[in-house]
């Protein structure tokens, strides 16, 4: 277990060793979140939540629990998240357990906040990116965080057409923003 702070309010996270950063906030997690503007009203996904710190932080800026859902393939990350926003007072979240956005029959969401595997492959992210642009309203924003940045920002820009890019701590957090309902890199040939 470990204590952070976010919005003046003292957040307890419980962990297990067989989740990720299990002995405290991890630093690209906490490097995105000083990037994102959570407000009131609201609706929040937490892709690949882990122990749900990003969710606490959005609840912690006024962003109602009922509006934030928490997602991971993990069974054991979902279960310590929904432990972890009970316990510090966030009660009706929705929590899904499932691959990507399997899981999570949502959409419209305002922001979509994700710190993915990018030790392994592409895949994860690629689908994260896709799918998770398809899950956001027009206007809404999509934040990932990783270490590597050439082909995440390449991946934005396809399917967002822009994106902003924080580099902090040996991070990059990415920041696009969702205007059309097609893909960049996929608008139609002219004739």
């Amino acid at each position: 277990m470990y204590v952070v702070t976010f919005n003046d309010k003292e957040i307890s996270i419980e962990t297990n060793v067989s989740l990720f950063s299990p002995s405290g906030p991890d630093k690209g997690t906490l490097s995105m979140l000083k990037h994102v503007e959570f407000a009131e009203g609201q609706k929040v996904l937490d892709l690949g939540c882990g122990t749900g710190i990003v969710s606490l932080a959005a609840c912690s800026y006024g962003v109602h629990p009922e509006d934030v859902v928490l997602t991971d393939i993990d069974l054991l990350a979902v279960q310590t998240a929904e432990k972890n926003m009970s316990t510090n007072g966030f009660e009706g979240a929705t929590f899904a357990c499932g691959d990507g956005l399997s899981a999570v029959d949502v959409s419209g969401f305002d922001l979509i906040l994700s710190n993915p595997p990018y030790h392994t492959d592409f895949k994860i992210a690629k689908t994260f990116i896709e799918k998770g642009f398809n899950r956001l309203k027009i206007g809404g924003k999509f934040y990932m965080v990783t270490k590597r940045k050439d082909w995440y920002k390449n991946k934005m820009i396809a399917i967002f057409g822009g994106v902003r890019i924080y580099e902090e701590e040996g991070y990059f957090v990415f920041e696009s923003v969702k205007k059309t309902d097609k893909y960049a890199g996929k608008q139609p040939k002219k004739r």
